[in-house]
């Protein structure tokens, strides 16, 4: 399906990453059914073929069929696996994880319903939903956000999948809370209209200068009611999307000082085969991707020069061998097995990481496949191979796709200082039972930017966008 070019009229009833607890039996009134991956709405009267935006055609690149599927199994992660009874005051909201064993779920979390946002209009494009279907999910989540809690604009990141409500002490997010806001812009691209408008309303809310230490020219961490703030965004990391946000603020606005500051403040290092560039306290990979999944920085040049996309090239680099080096000690890791991120692992839920890094990293045989497939418009002939051992991997299947992450245990060469998981790995591998929403996130995401740099058209259009790269005195080449 493609997008609509005439005015719709919707009536809605009601409102509509990273370990959850206190699993829930899914309950199929609150989900929408499985079937709806497999029938549209038929809106003959309400679309086109090929539709343009400002000479933009769709019209996605050839993929080997298992990168397409996890794509959709992917988006159907954020299609199911939310709340879809549009009478719910928590209609939209899209669980943080879900358990494939006890078909399960948990909380939601606002960053999954921010991948959630950006997922619709491809989910629409690529016919696996109506337009009308996915513009009535996009507006009934708005309305949720509208009318759940916010702190200076900025909201929790877990909540009730039911209502919308805090989580049990969960801290109010600036990061989820972002990505979010980009989920949110992205849609609001797409659809225009009154969709567009909200959206900015809900944006412009957001008071980032709250969130600011103006003092240390950082970003707080995060923040309860009980606790005040705590910790600073002190180094490049996935927040650099914050920067943008932030500068292109109408009232809230936190210039490039803060920009600048975090440059500064960061390290540059290299690795095996890569160059120097700018790396994360943890050495995750998802660090080098979330900001890119929405952003193109692929011609974008900060007034030093920096190429934030050639960044992650280079990370992506390095995490590639430093995965073969640790393959003497691992099963896990060889030649199309690599990509440290955070993920669920035997011992549960932990950020793995890559030399080179900031800090001290963790890492114990887990790989997560989300890990490879952020980097897959950073360096594909690396990825793509990698995409396809997993899809080999019969135990690393699930019915959203590939299953969160899994390790192989240790090669004989591991001595006894070589790190391991404190749960035996079990002969044959542990895989994990969840998917996670924000590995999925990136790996949709991601894997349609390869296939027709969808995400990157609609979202760097935003006059939200174009702002925040204005302000932070970055030339588009």
């Amino acid at each position: 399906m493609k997008k609509t070019i005439i005015v719709i009229i919707v009536f809605l009833v009601g409102f509509i990453s990273y370990s959850c607890t206190n699993m829930t039996t899914l309950e199929t009134s609150a989900l929408t059914s499985e079937n709806t991956m497999n029938t549209t709405i038929d809106n003959t009267s309400l679309t086109t073929d090929n539709l343009t935006t400002e000479g933009y055609v769709y019209d996605p690149i050839a993929v080997e069929d298992y990168i397409l599927e996890e794509a959709r199994l992917s988006f159907k992660f954020f299609w199911e696996v939310a709340n879809g009874n549009p009478e719910s005051s928590g209609y939209g909201l899209v669980a943080d994880r879900y358990n494939t064993v006890t078909l399960s779920y948990g909380d939601a979390s606002i960053a999954s319903v921010g991948f959630a946002l950006a997922g619709i209009p491809i989910g629409i494009e690529n016919d696996w939903i109506g337009y009308l279907e996915g513009y009535e999910r996009v507006l009934g989540t708005i309305n949720t956000l509208e009318n759940m809690q916010r702190t200076h604009g900025f909201y929790y990141h877990f909540i009730s999948i039911e209502n919308g409500s805090r989580s049990g002490y969960t801290e109010v997010s600036i990061i989820d809370t972002a990505i979010l806001m980009c989920g949110l812009i992205l849609a609001g691209e797409y659809f225009g209209g009154e969709i567009k408008t909200r959206v900015n309303e809900l944006y412009q809310a957001v008071e980032w200068d709250w969130y600011y230490d103006d003092v240390r020219q950082m970003f707080y961490m995060g923040y309860t009611p009980e606790n005040g703030f705590g910790g600073h965004w002190d180094s490049y990391a996935e927040q650099l999307m914050i920067y943008l946000l932030a500068a292109a603020s109408d009232q809230y606005a936190v210039g490039i000082e803060a920009y600048d500051k975090m440059k500064i403040s960061s390290q540059r290092k290299q690795y095996g085969s890569s160059e120097y560039f700018y790396v994360s306290y943890p050495g995750t990979l998802f660090t080098y991707q979330y900001s890119h999944a929405f952003f193109d920085f692929r011609t974008a040049m900060d007034n030093e020069f920096v190429n934030w996309f050639n960044n992650s090239i280079e990370a992506s680099i390095a995490a590639y061998d430093y995965a073969q080096f640790m393959s003497t000690y691992y099963k896990t890791y060889h030649e199309v097995s690599w990509g440290n991120t955070a993920s669920d692992g035997p011992d549960g839920y932990r950020a793995y990481g890559n030399l080179p890094a900031a800090g001290q990293i963790y890492i114990d045989g887990t790989l997560a496949p989300a890990g490879a497939i952020g980097s897959l418009v950073f360096v594909p002939d690396l990825v793509l191979p990698a995409m396809e051992y997993y899809d080999s991997l019969v135990s690393l299947q699930g019915k959203y796709g590939l299953l969160d992450a899994f390790n192989l245990g240790l090669t004989e060469a591991a001595g006894s200082v070589i790190i391991r998981p404190d749960r035996p790995i079990p002969i044959g591998g542990w895989y994990a039972t969840d998917v996670i929403g924000i590995d999925k996130g990136i790996s949709l995401l991601m894997i349609e930017n390869y296939r027709s740099e969808f995400i990157w058209h609609y979202f760097m259009q935003s006059e939200i966008v174009q702002k925040g790269f204005e302000e932070l005195e970055f030339t588009i080449l």
